[in-house]
């Protein structure tokens, strides 16, 4: 091939060569990489929520649903854009770790304890949850345990810590209690098997028995207990320790999440008339203080 060919071969390629260029830093630009716990995502809140910021905004959301602790996890490899899960605690300490730039507290609901319509261990004759779980453990009735780390897995471990019995650290698990190392849904389906016992939050609970009564039959059991509230936060990751995130759309989402605007869809979404998630007005709590 002549110098005359060659040319103009070179000039093609970097002109190809730099519209891929362009081409993936456009793509960086319109999306996102968000992770989340199960709740969010089974509930079909998400599904709900973002195709309307993909409508407004033009960024494309692609959501990786976990256990909060995997998804924490995920945050301190930098492995995703932004964080939307219900363990304060762990989330805290991604900012004092210097992991998360921003933590804004958006939306609430509650866990509940949830079992067989029968009843075996008298868990609805309690007062509050700390002594409904005393009653699980002293009557030796089946409880499924997500025991996957997520924030339901931890709000469910502070329980029996307070209670004073259950799961010991270091310890063979009590026969009577099983960790399923699963997500809500799943778990809920094996405590309807076995006709056992589970912590749930409310709102996969409502997905699970409402939206298809088929897949399960067991009833709240206790409920109303401060201990069970459940709190939602969007995080953000400090670009400076993770500078190849996409820091503008996660500032963007976590704007437009945490927005009087989409409190009122949050407020919206229901299933069979009820509320799975209570908004907190686009007020949220910044930087977790």
């Amino acid at each position: 091939m002549n110098k005359k060919c060659f040319l103009p071969l070179i000039s093609a390629c970097l002109i190809a060569s730099a519209a891929m260029g362009a081409t993936a830093k456009t793509a960086k630009k319109t999306a996102l990489i968000l992770a989340t716990t199960t709740s969010v995502d089974n509930t079909g809140l998400l599904a709900y929520l973002n195709p309307r910021f993909t409508k407004a905004t033009g960024i494309r959301v692609k959501v990786i649903p976990r256990g909060s602790g995997a998804c924490l996890k995920l945050a301190r490899e930098g492995a995703v854009d932004l964080l939307l899960a219900h363990d304060p605690a762990g989330e805290k300490q991604l900012l004092a770790d210097g992991v998360a730039l921003d933590r804004r507290e958006i939306m609430v609901n509650d866990f509940v304890i949830i079992g067989p319509a029968g009843d075996p261990a008298k868990v609805a004759k309690t007062g509050d949850a700390v002594e409904a779980f005393r009653q699980i453990a002293s009557s030796g009735n089946t409880f499924i345990s997500r025991g996957d780390n997520s924030g339901t897995h931890t709000k469910e471990l502070s329980l029996w810590k307070l209670s004073g019995t259950g799961p010991v650290s270091g310890e063979p698990l009590p026969k009577w209690y099983l960790s399923a190392g699963q997500g809500m849904g799943k778990v809920i389906s094996i405590a309807t098997e076995k006709r056992a016992y589970t912590l749930a939050d409310r709102g996969t609970y409502y997905a699970w028995s409402l939206a298809q009564p088929s897949r399960t039959d067991l009833v709240v059991l206790s409920e109303g207990d401060q201990r069970l509230v459940n709190l939602y936060s969007v995080i953000t990751l400090d670009p400076k320790k993770f500078p190849r995130i996409n820091q503008e759309a996660a500032v963007r989402y976590a704007d437009w999440i945490s927005s009087p605007e989409t409190a009122k869809l949050i407020d919206s979404f229901r299933i069979a008339g009820k509320v799975l998630f209570h908004p907190l007005r686009g007020k949220g709590d910044k930087n977790g203080g």
